[in-house]
């Protein structure tokens, strides 16, 4: 999948979406592991002032969460990036 299908892919359902597959898709877009405790993920990307920080509650990703990843990737354009 691209980016934008990742994206859009994202934006369908943000209600119903797999922790690891965020996490996987906040890597697609050059974000990287910062660290974390127990449930919590950290995600950093040089450029960009916000962090990431993701909660996986029984497998799956909040919904507010899913929703900052889509807008941050919206704000700074990632997606045309690299094209």
């Amino acid at each position: 999948m691209d980016k934008r299908q990742l994206i859009e892919e994202l934006k369908r359902n943000p209600k119903n979406v797999r922790f690891r597959k965020l996490c996987t898709i906040a890597e697609a877009f050059d974000f990287r592991f910062r660290g974390g405790k127990g449930s919590h993920r950290i995600y950093v990307r040089e450029g960009i002032e916000e962090m990431l920080n993701f909660q996986n509650v029984g497998g799956k990703a909040k919904t507010y969460q899913v929703k900052q990843l889509i807008k941050i990737i919206e704000k700074y354009n990632l997606v045309e990036e690299g094209k």
